[in-house]
């Protein structure tokens, strides 16, 4: 049966931000991402899917159908519906292991990086502040190569986050200590802050000391998601 011109306008607009709130749902497109999510036992609600798609389906649309939905120039042959979910945070829960927190970083690449560093890191969780890109941006899970599925994420104000925390809180800055003098830590919070204007004054007061990557060239700073690669590399290292 063809799809309506409602459902149509539904996809189309869980584009936007303030849709995808509204409805409670947000959407993927791509038979790579979409592949990644089903391996990682991501709960989707719908998967639209043109002939050329192999893998699971619940709805069939035509070729046409999804180009009228499509969020590509050049449509996908698959496009995925999933439920947005907001589990809490534990309480003490920062206490223990890596947290990875991203002050506001608007970069929806950086943001679905940073998600796969967390993935590819073993970080316990990430905490996005409510100014970074929205987590359910297709952008942001597109980025991050399936890592959106395996890695716990939470939106929520930094401050408020860091209020109770006992673990070290260690803020990425250009004048901190070298990430290389590290101590050993098992559990700590590491903040990376955006690339214009570094960790926000909310959370300054939390940070327990500044460290930052030592510079041997010219450039002028590093991208926030490669500063928290080596950041995070360094900390296991020193944490074995």
């Amino acid at each position: 049966m063809p799809l309506t011109k409602a459902e149509i306008t539904r996809l189309r607009s869980l584009q936007e931000k303030k849709h995808r709130e509204a409805a409670g749902l947000f959407v993927v497109e791509g038979e790579k991402v979409v592949g990644e999510l089903l391996g990682a036992k991501f709960p989707l609600v719908d998967i639209y899917a043109t002939p050329a798609w192999t893998g699971a389906r619940t709805v069939d649309v035509t070729a046409d159908e999804m180009a009228r939905f499509s969020h590509y120039p050049t449509p996908a042959s698959v496009l995925a519906v999933g439920k947005i979910t907001r589990p809490p945070l534990a309480a003490g829960a920062l206490d223990r292991g890596l947290t990875l927190a991203l002050d506001g970083i608007q970069d929806p690449g950086n943001v679905g990086t940073l998600l796969r560093i967390a993935d590819w890191f073993a970080c316990d969780r990430v905490l996005l502040s409510p100014d970074c890109a929205d987590l359910f941006s297709q952008k942001v899970v597109n980025a991050s190569m399936g890592s959106f599925a395996r890695v716990d994420a939470h939106t929520l104000p930094l401050a408020t986050a860091f209020a109770s925390v006992k673990v070290p809180v260690l803020g990425c800055d250009l004048q901190g200590d070298a990430v290389h003098a590290l101590t050993p830590l098992r559990d700590a919070v590491i903040v990376i802050g955006s690339e214009g204007r570094g960790i926000s004054d909310a959370v300054r007061p939390f940070v327990t000391y500044y460290i930052t990557i030592p510079k041997y060239g010219g450039a002028e700073s590093l991208n926030a998601a490669v500063a928290a690669a080596i950041v995070c590399d360094n900390l296991r290292r020193v944490s074995k």
